[in-house]
């Protein structure tokens, strides 16, 4: 789970950020407006209530600018927060905040609105044993930082990549012959940490993948009856995940079942970005 970001994944997404908006020659508004070496002191504010995330980003943006900057965090990353908080205080060169103000925000509201939707599932199937998890449907180059606001937001990182756990689709299964077949390749060309998830869409495919002993079973897109007895079948044997179809409207009922983690790709590939503004003292 990725709980702390070190700058040094962070840094590479701003500078590139930075570096698409200023162009080849940078905040020419600024520039033509305000006299060099102005200094300015503003606030990072929510305009919404929700959960804070990406807070390092402002820092970075701001102190990759202005290295004598003042940047002071006033929450840290997980902290909830209501409408009108103030998030980050900076003292910077004028020129220097403006041009990191759209980079800063564009981040912080992206992951502050992860934080804060995951959040609100984990409220949802709060007392059923459910846990909420992510997907791999994020932004390009930005994942990193999108499964960490899910974790601000109380959720699981699923798999972060390709190459950190194995998850046997229904491709795979078309491919390698059935499910069982695929479960049994995927057994012997991994070492014993490799983790191994299969996904099955029809509640037959369930004791062939059992019998293969994967980690965990993926029930895609299964009904609440389905998923209710798959839940008696496999009987703790092994950890069942439900994917597919999964709202706030619907998330609750689905945790009901039993199964023990719902993954959430809306988490990342549909969030609202939270309103936060720049407002000068």
């Amino acid at each position: 789970m990725i709980r702390v970001l070190p700058d040094l994944m962070i840094k590479p997404i701003i500078e590139a950020a930075l570096a698409e908006d200023l162009g080849r020659a940078g905040d020419v508004t600024a520039q033509a407006c305000i006299p060099a070496g102005t200094r300015m002191t503003a606030v990072f504010a929510a305009r919404k209530p929700g959960v804070l995330a990406g807070v390092d980003c402002v820092r970075l943006a701001v102190h990759a600018l202005d290295a004598r900057a003042k940047v002071d965090l006033r929450l840290g990353d997980g902290d909830a927060f209501e409408a009108g908080t103030v998030l980050v205080e900076v003292e910077a060169d004028a020129h220097a905040l403006l041009a990191a103000e759209r980079t800063s925000l564009n981040l912080l509201g992206r992951l502050c609105g992860i934080a804060t939707l995951t959040r609100d599932y984990v409220s949802a199937v709060a007392g059923t044993g459910a846990r909420i998890a992510d997907t791999r449907k994020t932004t390009p180059g930005l994942r990193a930082l999108e499964k960490h606001a899910v974790v601000c937001g109380g959720g699981g990182n699923h798999r972060f990549g390709l190459d950190d756990a194995i998850l046997i689709k229904d491709n795979h299964v078309a491919l390698a012959g059935g499910v069982g077949e695929a479960v049994r390749r995927a057994r012997a060309s991994v070492g014993h940490l490799m983790k191994v998830e299969v996904e099955i869409d029809r509640l037959d495919q369930l004791e062939p993948a059992v019998a293969e002993g994967p980690d965990v079973i993926m029930l895609d897109n299964f009904s609440l009856g389905d998923m209710r007895a798959a839940v008696v079948r496999v009987a703790g044997r092994v950890t069942l995940e439900a994917s597919g179809g999964v709202n706030l409207q619907t998330v609750r009922a689905i945790a009901e079942t039993g199964v023990n983690v719902i993954s959430v790709g809306a988490l990342t590939h549909s969030v609202t970005a939270l309103d936060v503004g720049l407002d000068i003292l």
